[in-house]
C-alpha cells in the first residue's frame, strides 16, 4: 500500500491514491510507444510508395509482415512474459524497436531502402511489439492494488483510444510536414521515452508472481490456454471477445468503402464520423470505473456488446446526405463509448480472475485468438462481398455481434454483479481453476 505521502502525491495527478509514480512512468512510456507507433504505421507505406515506387501488391504484403507477428507470436510470448521479469522485457524491446526503425533512414542515407529491408522491419517490428505487449498488458495487476485495476485499465484504454484515432491524422500531418523518412527519427525517439520510462518503474503494489520453472514452452502455452478454457467466467469472455473481433472486422473491412463509395461522404466526411467515434472512446474509457461502479461488471460488459449491434444498424440503412452523416458520427461516437467500457471493463475482470504467475499468458491466448478471428474475418468479408455484395458482409457482420451478447447472457458472467476480490490462493495458486498434475504443482517454486 501506498504511504501517506505518495497518496497524497498522487491524488495530484488522477486525484486517486492507487496511481503510483511506477504507474505514472508506466503509462507515460505506453503512451509514447503507441504514439510512435502510429507514426511509423503511416510512414512505413508512404516511404514504399513516394521513395520506392511500391506496387499495390507490395503495399499489401507490407501490411500483413506487420499483422503476421500478432497470431504467430502470441502465445510464446505470453510465455516468455511470465517467465522472465516483464520491466526488463519492456525495456530490451523497446529499444528494439528503436534500432530497427532506426534502420530505415540511416538505409536511406546510405542509398541502400529497398522494399526487402522494409518487410523486414515491418515484421520485426510487429514481433517486438507482441513480445512488449505480453510483457506491458500483464504487468499492470503488479503496478496497482487489486481492487483498483478497473481504474488502471480504464486509463490505459483512453490511451489506445487516443492512438488509434489521432493516429491516422497525427501520423499524416507529420510526414507531411517533415517527410516520411526524417518522421521515423521521431518514432525512435518515442522508443527510447518509453524504455526510459519503462526503467523508472520500481514500486509494485500487490504481492509478486510466483516464480514457475516449466521444463518446455509449449507446456508453458498449455498450462496458459487451460486456465483460460476451464475457468467458468474467463473462458466465456474469451469466445466472446473472438467473436465479437470477427464480427467487427467485417464491418471495419467495408465500413469507410460503404461511406465514401455508397454513401458519398467524401474524407471530409469519413473524418467526422472517425473524429466523433475517437471522441466516444475517449468518453467511455473514462467513464468506465462510475459505471461499474453503479451497474456492476456484467451490465457495462453486456450493454457494451449489445450497444455494437444497435449502433450497426444506421451503417445498413443509411442514405446519401448530411442528416445521415450526423447520424452515423453519433452513432460511431456511442459505439466507441460502449465498447471502450466493456472492454476496459472485461480486461479489469480477466485480471481480477487469473493468477499474477499466469498474467501474460492468460493475455496473450486472448490476444491469439483475437488475432485468429481478425484474420478469418478478413478472408471472410471478402468472400461475402464477392458472392453477395457489400451491404450482404455488413449485415452478416452486424447480426454476428448478437452471438457475443447470448455468449455473455448464458454464461456464469451474467450473475457477475460486482468485481471480485483478492484472495490469497487466487494470486498464488492456478491450480483453484483447473486441475494441475502432481508434477506440475511440485515445479511451482513459493
Amino acid at each position: 500500500m501506498t504511504n501517506h505521502k505518495t497518496a497524497a502525491r498522487c491524488r495530484g495527478w488522477w486525484g486517486a491514491e492507487w496511481a503510483t509514480r511506477s504507474f505514472r512512468a508506466y503509462w507515460a512510456g505506453e503512451a509514447s510507444s503507441l504514439a510512435g507507433s502510429s507514426l511509423h504505421s503511416v510512414a512505413l507505406p508512404v516511404i514504399a510508395v513516394v521513395e520506392l515506387q511500391a506496387t499495390p501488391g507490395q503495399i499489401s504484403l507490407l501490411t500483413a509482415a506487420a499483422l503476421i507477428p500478432g497470431f504467430a507470436l502470441a502465445l510464446p510470448a505470453g510465455a516468455l512474459g511470465d517467465r522472465y521479469a516483464k520491466r526488463p522485457l519492456m525495456v530490451a524491446t523497446d529499444l528494439a524497436a528503436a534500432a530497427v526503425v532506426a534502420a530505415v533512414p540511416t538505409c536511406w542515407i546510405l542509398g541502400a531502402l529497398s522494399m526487402p529491408l522494409l518487410y523486414a522491419v515491418a515484421l520485426l517490428l510487429g514481433a517486438l511489439g507482441v513480445l512488449h505487449d505480453a510483457a506491458s498488458v500483464a504487468i499492470v495487476p503488479e503496478l496497482v492494488p487489486h481492487a483498483h485495476l478497473p481504474h488502471a485499465n480504464a486509463q490505459m484504454t483512453a490511451v489506445y483510444n487516443i492512438a488509434d484515432t489521432s493516429g491516422a491524422y497525427g501520423g499524416s500531418l507529420v510526414v507531411g510536414l517533415a517527410g516520411a523518412v526524417r518522421t521515423l527519427w521521431l518514432d525512435v525517439v518515442s522508443y527510447l521515452i518509453s524504455a526510459w520510462c519503462a526503467s523508472r518503474i520500481r514500486h509494485t503494489s500487490g504481492p509478486k508472481p510466483v516464480v514457475v520453472q516449466h521444463p518446455s514452452m509449449l507446456l508453458a502455452i498449455r498450462e496458459g490456454i487451460r486456465f483460460v478454457m476451464r475457468h467458468p467466467e474467463q473462458r466465456p469472455l474469451l469466445l466472446a471477445l473472438a467473436v465479437h473481433a470477427f464480427a467487427e472486422r467485417i464491418i471495419v473491412t467495408y465500413a469507410a468503402y460503404t461511406l465514401l463509395i455508397r454513401l458519398h461522404a467524401g474524407s471530409a466526411g469519413l473524418g467526422v464520423v472517425m473524429g466523433a467515434a475517437g471522441v466516444g472512446g475517449l468518453v467511455g474509457a473514462l467513464a468506465a470505473p462510475r459505471l461499474l461502479r453503479r451497474f456492476g461488471p456484467f451490465p457495462v460488459m453486456w450493454r457494451g456488446f449489445f450497444g455494437y449491434v444497435v449502433c450497426g444498424v444506421p451503417l445498413l440503412i443509411a442514405l446519401p446526405g448530411p442528416v445521415w452523416l450526423g447520424v452515423l458520427a453519433a452513432a460511431g461516437a456511442v459505439r466507441r463509448a460502449a465498447a471502450a467500457a466493456a472492454g476496459s471493463t472485461q480486461r479489469a475482470l480477466r485480471q481480477q480472475l487469473c493468477p499474477l504467475d499466469l498474467q501474460s499468458r492468460a493475455e496473450q491466448t486472448c490476444v491469439w485468438l483475437v488475432s485468429g478471428a481478425r484474420f478469418c474475418a478478413a478472408l471472410s468479408a471478402g468472400g461475402i462481398a464477392a458472392a453477395f455484395g457489400v451491404w450482404a458482409a455488413l449485415l452478416a457482420g452486424t447480426v454476428l455481434h448478437l452471438v457475443p451478447v447470448a455468449l455473455l447472457w448464458a454464461s456464469p458472467v451474467r450473475r457477475r454483479t460486482t468485481m471480485p476480490g483478492a484472495p490469497a490462493e487466487l494470486l498464488t495458486n492456478p491450480a483453484v481453476f483447473q486441475q494441475s498434475t502432481p508434477q506440475e504443482e511440485a515445479r511451482r517454486v513459493p
